[in-house]
């Protein structure tokens, strides 16, 4: 049993593979936490609590001035009654005070997780594979009920945290704030690592010491968004890709989030992470309860790649579902900075014909298929083929693509509304607005309320009838724009902050429901791009567009930064033309696609207008891909080198069982009498000897890892090398 309770004591110690989390009930029934790091056999108390009478920390009790809960460490923190912090939640009762008081009350461990009601979560395949915990604390003059809820996978070596609400009273109570989790380290010598962004340039990399005071990251635009990820670590000052010691937590969410970081006077840091308070509450009416999203938490002290490794194997194995989640995923085409909305039938058809020759495997339709939409400026919200570009239909095309031994896929936008539609003119109140004030447009369009059940039925039942009408076995979900206006025809004055939230969970309800009718479909996640790649999609779907920008050097970092968290197999990545339609950079296209293949392979250009040479490349392109593809997509990701950090980025893919591995370094801009440089690989077994298959030299794995291998001088810009090394036997 992973978890192991002194009951004389309440003291509460959770074992993870190589992690150790400890908690305990002290005086009066607070439940304090004590410890979260390496794992340890048995914990008795070595760091033990000091207390002492702080002037300005008020004390429960007047006889003992040494005992604050302003000074104490704790598990989930209430407001009001002596902690000036942060607190993990905060309730308003119906005469307007927000002062609580949460008490131990019981708990119990049982083999297996719990489903979260209407949220995406990690889950096991197995009771015996997961422990739960649950501790219940609450306020009895309130009679709220409030149970933490910590699952331990312990093979993962990760932790899971939510928290449960209840309203066991007679009388409304409003929720102000919700965390999902609290805790508080006795200490403050920690960098704090972020990622950060905006559209075309999602998930750069941020590291800084934290200092007395707040830092916090969030999100208030209805998503999850590009600018800020619901992701944060503490590190040591010494801590690298390698080495050192890694707190991360990471949410299960795709609305709004909030990360903070507070650092008190007596250098304690209290961490919380949740869905974010602003412009949120929530009515917990007698007996009902409400439910927080997921986090995850992750500790190691072998560095930042062991972190992400232990986030990847999660995700990849007990977050993402379904029929994809161990399948090789398809190399695509996507038409659309081939075509944008100016298509025909017959155009699709030549780039499928070429596709096809080039040994692609699917084929997706973008935007512009449905109702009269040319442009940006109409149709969503029709989802009826548009006869015009589509003479024969939507069954056809699909039929011919497939005649050519091509799976096809297709485009959506289904949250989002056109004005100019019949939808919108049939049904104006189904989009998010504030009665009487005028609409805020993004990309000429306005955003559907999710928070509504017949919307959301809607959305089910358009989205199915083109599923069902052809053999579709792709979907890529699109969402280009985040929330403004935010409110709801459907919701009384009361519960008008909680549409946001509302958004969410309706959302979640289609995609569950459409996941069920169509478990042979791949959806694919897409915010313009990352501007809603979180964990809570990709419980939903296997893998997100991570950024409209194809742009290769632009990607070293998009990807790179991404990798911290999220697995190559989750991110798409495409090869396109140059100039790059975003950024105006011609880069090689051996560079485009050693990039593109350290993801998702795909490809978004004009296949028709290629010369032989270029078409000759992508053969032996995708076909090196097909054959490296395993190992890309599920073996284990290393970075090397940062390109945050210099002119140059490396990684490398080590398959499972060590046998094979791919490796990747980029130069970005080429330099005058460059030094001769050596890669050191990563991930190797260093009892193995490894063929490197383009020379045909044997090395061992110990002298890649340790002595490296030499990197070849090549006097261009925007250059890529690649290495492949396979486990080579003497007999061989």
């Amino acid at each position: 049993m992973p978890i192991y309770i002194d009951n004389k004591k309440l003291l509460f110690h959770i074992q993870g593979k190589d992690t150790s989390y400890v908690m305990q009930v002290i005086k009066d029934g607070y439940l304090s936490h004590l410890y979260w790091g390496k794992r340890i056999n048995k914990y008795r108390g070595s760091n033990k609590m000091i207390y002492v009478d702080r002037v300005f920390s008020p004390n429960p009790n007047m006889s003992d001035r040494t005992f604050s809960l302003d000074t104490i460490p704790q598990e989930y923190a209430s407001f009001g009654n002596g902690d000036y912090r942060l607190p993990a939640y905060q309730v308003e009762t119906k005469d307007g005070a927000t002062i609580t008081d949460l008490r131990f009350k019981n708990y119990k461990v049982y083999k297996g997780k719990p489903k979260l009601k209407g949220l995406p979560s990690i889950y096991a395949e197995k009771n015996d594979e997961v422990t739960t915990l649950e501790i219940t604390l609450t306020d009895d003059l309130i009679n709220l009920e409030v149970i933490l809820k910590f699952s331990i996978l312990e093979e993962f070596d990760v932790i899971s945290k939510s928290v449960e609400f209840k309203n066991n009273g007679s009388e409304d109570l409003k929720l102000l704030k919700a965390l999902s989790l609290s805790l508080d380290f006795r200490e403050s010598d920690f960098d704090l690592i972020t990622l950060y962004g905006t559209h075309l340039n999602e998930k750069n990399i941020s590291r800084r010491k934290i200092v007395p005071g707040i830092q916090k990251v969030e999100s208030s635009r209805g998503a999850s968004s590009p600018q800020q990820a619901p992701f944060l670590s503490l590190v040591r000052s010494n801590t690298t890709e390698d080495t050192g010691e890694v707190f991360a937590f990471n949410f299960i969410y795709s609305g709004n989030f909030t990360a903070e970081v507070q650092v008190d006077s007596y250098e304690n840091t209290r961490v919380g992470m949740g869905i974010n308070p602003f412009n949120f509450s929530w009515l917990l009416k007698p007996s009902e309860t409400f439910q927080t999203p997921e986090a995850v938490m992750v500790y190691t002290s072998q560095g930042l790649n062991d972190m992400s490794h232990k986030f990847h194997n999660l995700y990849m194995n007990r977050l993402s579902r379904g029929k994809f989640r161990d399948r090789l995923r398809p190399i695509l085409i996507n038409n659309w900075e081939a075509t944008y909305f100016d298509f025909t039938e017959d155009k699709i058809l030549r780039i499928v014909e070429e596709a096809k020759n080039l040994g692609m495997e699917l084929f997706v339709l973008d935007d512009g298929w449905f109702g009269k939409r040319d442009n940006s400026r109409t149709s969503l919200g029709d989802w009826t083929v548009n006869e015009d570009k589509l003479p024969n239909g939507l069954h056809s095309l699909v039929e011919n693509v497939r005649s050519k031994g091509m799976e096809f896929g297709i485009w959506f936008e289904p949250e989002m509304v056109s004005v100019d539609s019949d939808l919108y003119r049939k049904h104006p109140d189904w989009c998010i607005q504030v009665t009487n004030r005028p609409h805020t447009f993004g990309r000429n369009q306005l955003v559907l309320d999710l928070s509504q059940k017949e919307v959301c039925d809607y959305i089910i039942q358009s989205i199915s009838t083109i599923l069902s009408s052809a053999a579709i076995t792709y979907v890529k979900w699109d969402m280009n724009r985040h929330l403004t206006d935010v409110g709801s025809v459907n919701l009384p004055s009361n519960r008008q902050r909680e549409t946001e939230h509302r958004y969410i969970l309706g959302l979640y309800r289609i995609l569950e429901e459409l996941n069920t009718r169509f478990p042979n479909v791949l959806f694919e996640n897409c915010s313009s791009g990352g501007g809603r790649f979180d964990a809570g999609m990709l419980y939903y779907m296997p893998q997100t567009w991570t950024s409209d920008n194809t742009d290769a050097i632009s990607r070293l970092k998009i990807q790179y930064g991404t990798s911290i968290v999220y697995p190559p197999l989750t991110m798409g990545a495409h090869v396109s033309s140059v100039p790059n339609h975003q950024v105006g950079r011609s880069t090689p296209l051996d560079t485009r696609a050693q990039v593109a293949m350290s993801g998702n392979l795909g490809y978004e250009l004009d296949l028709t207008s290629l010369s032989i040479e270029e078409k000759n490349e992508l053969i032996k392109q995708i076909d090196y891909y097909k054959e490296i593809r395993s190992t890309i997509q599920f073996g284990t990701f290393y970075r090397i080198l940062s390109p945050f950090e210099s002119n140059e980025a490396a990684w490398c893919f080590v398959s499972k069982d060590q046998a094979e591995v791919v490796v990747n370094y980029f130069k970005i801009l080429s330099q005058p009498s460059s030094p001769i440089k050596t890669l050191k690989i990563k991930g190797l077994n260093k009892r193995y000897l490894y063929k490197n298959r383009y020379t045909n030299e044997v090395f061992g794995g110990d002298e890649l890892m340790n002595a490296g291998i030499s990197l070849p001088i090549k006097n261009h810009d925007f250059s890529a090398t690649t290495f492949h090394f396979i486990k080579y036997n003497s007999e061989d």
